[in-house]
């Protein structure tokens, strides 16, 4: 006959208080790595969407300067068509090459033009959005605002990066700014075709 034996090994059932503390740290741990791993992922998911406003808002108003003339002369200038040079032009040329603009009125010269003016007092020529700033953003009318986008235009001559005369060709570069995001910058070259715009 055979005599029953008692193991130790064959008569234990779960887990000893040591191994349940052993795994409850270890899952702790492997847990505590997947929230700081998903947790900035989950914070700035949304920020795509973001840079792609960022971008809208950049090509708007990229689109909105290089759509306007860059002459030599005011577009409300008598001479305005015909002017091969500043010192063509009937009034205050208004240094349209890339200086600043005119900020205050002269006798000879037109009121000073912002982006939201009435008509007649809009700005009217590429150069005229120089140091143009705007938070939040809106569009020409005022309206559509777009809260925490400051919105920023630089005017540059870059004339010599094509080997022509420095005020020949004007940089444009819209910068885009939102809180917490970096900021977007967009470049773009205008080109004189005087006297035609």
């Amino acid at each position: 006959m055979f005599a029953r034996r008692a193991s130790s090994a064959g008569g234990q059932r779960g887990v000893t208080l040591v191994e349940l503390i052993v795994f409850i740290v270890v899952i702790g741990v492997g847990v505590a790595g997947l929230l700081t791993v998903t947790s900035p992922i989950v914070r700035d998911s949304a920020d795509p969407m973001l840079r792609k406003q960022m971008v809208a808002v950049a090509e708007s108003l990229l689109n909105e300067v290089m759509q306007q003339p860059f002459t030599y002369c005011d577009p409300d200038d008598a001479n305005y068509f015909s002017a091969t040079s500043t010192a063509g032009c009937a009034g205050v040329s208004q240094d349209k090459d890339g200086a600043a603009a005119l900020t205050t009125p002269t006798p000879d010269a037109p009121t000073p033009e912002t982006r939201y003016g009435a008509a007649g007092t809009q700005f009217d020529n590429v150069a005229d959005y120089g140091g143009f700033s705007r938070t939040p953003i809106d569009d020409v009318a005022g309206g559509n605002p777009m809260p925490g986008y400051t919105a920023s235009v630089a005017v540059a001559r870059a004339g010599a990066d094509f080997g022509l005369s420095a005020s020949a060709v004007l940089r444009v570069t819209v910068t885009v700014q939102r809180p917490g995001v970096d900021n977007f910058s967009l470049d773009g070259y205008r080109f004189r075709y005087a006297p035609r715009n």
